[in-house]
């Protein structure tokens, strides 16, 4: 199998895996005890905390560990509004925020939390302006815009905004799920609030995430428990997989070169599919310096994307169809819809997302294999159409 799908999840870093065995075996203890073996784990807990924060240019007492990047944009957004007391009541997302965003922002809706969705370009590009109109003086609580797109990966003016939010007193959080690790962020300079990231998305492991909270800032927490966290995430905490978080965040902030070649996977992609299929469609910006390094969405007209991603699995490719966790389902993709597609149009995208052990060979081989497997797609759904025709007496 060769996996083209790492905007869903990345395997875990070797360096990563290393360094948290030890704490899945012999070091075993709570990182609340006082003794020698809780001292260990707690030791090794705020080794991962320094180093994500030196990533970030952030304090190492401003990073909260969490289960994911669900739970981190739940926290911030519950706790948030929470913290508020009343005096806020409205909030600001865009329509291509991922879906832990737009639940956890209709749930905060049924609370009597306003929420105002901005609107996205044909690329899925959020405009600031518009960001400026939404804002309601005196109301306006929270804006959290995500730093790059998961299924079409244009990356936003989340800086731009930023500052915005903080020049008028507004908190700003943004989701860097699918940015961390693949564009710059500094909390300083980019004026960010609040921040989100998934472990399994930057080659850590699964069940793991953090938040950053700007100092002086108050949320309140979304479980309660032991103290935990500086009493900000209650909780024992899962010493091994923040290990590994840690050192998987080191690694891919550090990947410069990393990137520059993950852009070029998908500039040779591209060209080729091209060259194959005129009538083929980017979905997001065209110039690849807009998009996050890797990551590709194309529409073919007249093939839904659910069914090349089943018959490319059947030749031995991973890729995906939009958002992992709306795989499978019948609705159409939010974010196309958003960018003005069509709901036919909106279930035909194809997402190609690369990461480490991804080579050139490895695309032209997909380039060389896609022509027949449309090729396959497209006799049987003639096939289909002729035989739902009605046969005459």
């Amino acid at each position: 199998m060769i996996y083209f799908d790492h905007a869903a999840s990345t395997p875990l870093d070797e360096k990563a895996l290393e360094a948290m065995m030890p704490y899945l075996k012999e070091d075993f203890g709570n990182p609340s005890s006082v003794h020698g073996p809780g001292r260990e784990a707690r030791n090794a807990i705020e080794r991962a905390r320094e180093k994500i924060a030196d990533t970030l240019n952030a304090d190492p007492r401003e990073i909260i560990f969490t289960s994911g990047g669900t739970e981190s944009v739940n926290a911030v957004h519950k706790g948030v509004t929470w913290a508020f007391h009343g005096k806020a009541r409205h909030i600001i997302i865009s329509s291509v925020e991922h879906h832990c965003v737009l639940e956890c922002s209709e749930w905060l809706t049924n609370q009597g939390i306003a929420v105002s969705e901005i609107p996205v370009n044909s690329e899925g590009w959020i405009d600031p302006k518009e960001v400026q109109k939404a804002i309601r003086q005196g109301e306006t609580g929270l804006i959290s815009i995500m730093a790059a797109n998961n299924e079409v990966g244009t990356m936003q003016p989340f800086q731009e905004i930023g500052q915005m939010a903080r020049q008028q007193g507004i908190l700003f959080h943004t989701d860097a799920v699918q940015g961390y690790g693949k564009i710059p962020i500094d909390v300083q300079r980019d004026h960010i609030d609040f921040l989100s990231v998934s472990g399994h998305k930057i080659y850590g492991p699964k069940g793991t995430g953090f938040i950053y909270q700007r100092r002086g800032l108050e949320m309140v927490p979304l479980v309660h428990g032991g103290g935990q966290e500086r009493d900000r995430r209650g909780g024992t905490e899962n010493v091994a997989g923040i290990v590994g978080l840690g050192e998987a965040a080191r690694k891919i902030c550090g990947e410069t070169a990393e990137r520059a070649r993950l852009r070029a996977l998908t500039d040779l992609l591209l060209g080729d599919l091209r060259k194959r299929f005129p009538d083929l469609k980017v979905n997001g910006p065209e110039k690849a310096d807009q998009r996050v390094p890797g990551l590709l969405n194309i529409s073919l007209p007249g093939i839904e994307g659910e069914s090349l991603v089943h018959s490319l699995d059947a030749k031995g490719f991973a890729v995906s169809s939009g958002a992992a966790c709306a795989a499978g389902s019948a609705p159409p993709s939010h974010v196309l819809i958003a960018m003005g597609r069509s709901a036919k149009e909106a279930k035909q995208g194809l997402r190609f997302s690369f990461g480490h052990s991804n080579n050139e060979g490895q695309v032209k081989q997909l380039a060389e294999t896609l022509p027949s497997v449309i090729e396959s797609l497209q006799m049987m759904s003639s096939f289909l159409e002729d035989d739902e025709k009605p046969v005459k007496k």
